[in-house]
């Protein structure tokens, strides 16, 4: 932790932050347009909002490799990838689902550490990733027990796209070996964009002609959980520590569940409670036990969600 005395509570930026990326499931949910036309709008302002304090990078643009290109092109597909499968399970399955199983992604990123890294994994870490992933099978279970099956849909939907952010994460950390944070997300949004881009052009989904209102959620889309979400973590990292601000992955799905069920309408079974329980119990268990090696990366909140 910095030894830096923050201007105000740590807490107070901590619970702005966690409300903030909260509402991008809620802002998603509210929307008519196509959940691949808003990611890529959303990628596009969020660029366009920090191109202009990006002239001080001109001369480690000109530094990067043909490989470096290539693995933030990379990390660009699987960043668009995790965004059409992660917002596209909303339009199948509830916020409270949704976002449990998003919050299993340091324990993908845990695992793929391991094999790519050779990263040392402790066992209190293994125990809470067992009793994580029980609660996701119970929770993906339970879907079938509610009459809707599209809800299994949209929970494997969240799943593939946990797994894709997870190795968007991966190919991150080796970039930001040699790359400023800045630079790297700049560059790997503008990459994500022009993957949906293709996507949405290939599909023939309009890129035009949207009401207000959509152009609304766009832009609340790209401030809300960016700018005072992802930013204000980014901010905290000064004051706090990887794994203090590294717990606000638990913070998203109950905010987000409370959220749904008061602007939404949208409840739990206690099948898929039992299940989120798990989830949120194993998570707790895994970064305490993760917290003698390496901390979780807070890349998370950059850029999922």
């Amino acid at each position: 932790m910095n030894a830096d005395k923050p201007p105000i509570p740590v807490p107070i930026p901590l619970i702005i932050g966690i409300v903030a990326i909260s509402f991008s499931s809620i802002f998603i949910k509210w929307a008519e347009s196509p959940t691949s036309i808003q990611a890529m709008y959303r990628l596009i302002i969020t660029a366009l909002i920090m191109l202009p304090f990006s002239g001080k990078y001109i001369a480690e643009i000109r530094k990067l490799t043909r490989t470096d290109w290539a693995l933030l092109a990379c990390s660009g597909f699987m960043l668009a990838l995790h965004f059409l499968l992660w917002m596209g399970s909303l339009r199948w399955t509830s916020v409270a689902s949704s976002t449990i199983i998003l919050a299993l992604q340091p324990v993908f990123v845990m695992i793929g550490a391991y094999f790519w890294f050779k990263e040392r994994v402790h066992i209190p870490a293994l125990i809470g990733m067992s009793i994580a992933f029980a609660g996701v099978f119970l929770l993906i279970g339970s879907s079938g027990f509610d009459g809707s099956p599209g809800h299994l849909t949209g929970d494997l939907m969240s799943l593939g796209g946990t797994a894709a952010i997870a190795v968007h994460m991966l190919l991150g950390q080796l970039l930001l070996r040699r790359l400023p944070a800045y630079l790297y997300s700049l560059l790997v949004f503008l990459f994500a964009a022009a993957v949906l881009a293709v996507y949405n052009a290939a599909l023939g989904v309009p890129f035009t002609g949207y009401a207000a209102s959509e152009w609304g959620i766009f832009a609340l889309l790209a401030f809300v959980p960016t700018v005072f979400g992802s930013l204000m973590f980014n901010w905290l990292m000064k004051y706090a520590s990887a794994s203090t601000v590294s717990m606000s992955v638990l913070g998203e799905p109950v905010g987000a569940s409370l959220l749904a069920f008061l602007l939404l309408n949208e409840s739990m079974s206690l099948l898929q409670a039992a299940g989120g329980a798990l989830v949120m119990l194993g998570l707790v268990m895994f970064l305490q036990g993760n917290k003698a090696s390496r901390a979780v990366s807070p890349l998370r909140q950059e850029e999922a969600g």
